[in-house]
């Protein structure tokens, strides 16, 4: 605002087939799709509210976070512990992966002139949250207003770089763009798991992304979104409840979390949670079973074999048309 040994075949070839399967695994570890054909998704045509990614792949490859009934992650599930629903049904899981590992994270930071009481909240909360990543965790850190600044880059340092205390509140929102900038500077990064915080107000008042093209760079970046609502506390209007409606959809389309505390103990147990839950999430991998590329908008469902377990993952997606 402004203001996730065969018979038969010889020694060589057993070995073959074995390096083939590792890097089969590695690659869906990655977000990475294994098909004949086109695998890069195909950006979302802007202003339908159910496009999210548009995929030309004969794969469909999902990150998963797995929770109990109170809100704990689990870990050990096996791959016959998860069932997967496109449109209602049931489909076969091809792939299944497990595993901990390092994460690259964006953090954003709006600095719009509407944040002009909260941007030292934010600040804080961003220190905080660099406090809490692994050693081998990388994290950058940008502002944006009515511009978009990358200042300070990817590292493993936890400490917040000099320039980001004298950073002020100006300008207007270019919330899309922000996320469109970081999404991109994602994908060139090595980590397999990937995720953007977003520390604002919300609504967009500037960029010239569309929502869904911020969104669908970051699910073609294999990048999770995390939204923190800065202008929670503030009163109730139509201007906040639309602006927390836009920090929603781009974590819930996304498979990620929306705070609505921007400070406190609840702010320091949610990102201790999102370090945790980016750190181990299951990759499943199925073929449709609906082969149509008509370009309709499919919704996926997965669902845990277990009690009071329960998975969270991206919303859908579209098959494109020939």
């Amino acid at each position: 605002m402004k203001g996730g040994a065969a018979t038969g075949l010889t020694a060589p070839a057993t070995r073959r087939r074995a390096a083939c399967a590792k890097v089969a695994l590695a690659l869906l570890a990655c977000g990475l799709t294994l098909t004949s054909g086109p695998a890069a998704p195909r950006a979302a045509r802007a202003g339908q509210d159910d496009e999210i990614i548009t995929v030309e792949s004969d794969l469909v490859v999902l990150n998963v976070t797995a929770t109990d009934s109170r809100g704990a992650y689990v870990r050990g599930l096996k791959k016959a512990d998860f069932k997967v629903f496109e449109d209602g049904r049931e489909q076969a899981v091809m792939n299944f992966g497990e595993e901990e590992t390092p994460f690259a994270v964006a953090l954003l930071l709006d600095t719009s002139g509407s944040m002009e009481k909260r941007v030292s909240l934010a600040r804080s909360a961003a220190i905080r949250f660099l406090d809490g990543l692994r050693a081998d965790d990388a994290a950058a850190v940008y502002s944006f207003n009515t511009k978009i600044e990358r200042v300070q880059d990817y590292s493993n340092s936890r400490d917040l770089s000099p320039k980001a205390f004298e950073l002020g509140a100006e300008g207007w929102t270019v919330l899309n763009d922000a996320i469109l900038r970081a999404a991109q500077d994602l994908s060139k990064r090595p980590e397999k798991r990937r995720a953007i915080l977003v520390l604002s107000d919300g609504a967009d008042t500037r960029s010239a992304a569309s929502a869904d093209k911020a969104l669908n760079a970051a699910l073609v970046a294999n990048a999770t979104i995390y939204t923190v609502d800065m202008g929670q506390g503030l009163g109730s209007s139509p201007i906040t409840s639309t602006a927390a409606g836009a920090l929603r959809n781009f974590a819930g389309k996304s498979g990620g979390r929306y705070v609505a505390t921007p400070g406190g103990q609840a702010l320091r147990e949610a990102f201790a949670e999102i370090v945790e839950e980016l750190s181990n999430q299951y990759t499943l991998g199925y073929s449709p079973s609906n082969r149509a590329r008509d370009g309709r908008w499919r919704t996926i469902e997965v669902k845990v074999e277990r009690p009071s377990v329960t998975a969270r993952t991206r919303k859908g997606y579209k098959l494109s048309k020939p």
